[in-house]
């Protein structure tokens, strides 16, 4: 998926680079490059997901008992 930024005239070069990493962050490229800087076993990302799990819902059952 290329990415095209089109840069302005007489626009200075510290915005289009906020404007430029501003489009990378929308197009998830480098969080999609942080996730595959390593291997993860299969098994390993399941378990993440499932402890993720059980902390939201922990975090769930906090937030309605102080309310």
């Amino acid at each position: 998926m290329p990415l095209r930024m089109r840069v302005h005239d007489r626009e200075p070069i510290g915005l289009a680079l906020r404007r430029f990493k501003k489009l990378l962050e929308r197009s998830g490229i480098q969080k999609e490059l942080r996730k595959r800087k390593y291997y993860e076993k299969p098994c390993e990302a399941r378990r993440r997901a499932e402890l993720r799990k059980i902390s939201a819902i922990r975090k769930a059952k906090i937030l309605t008992k102080k309310v």
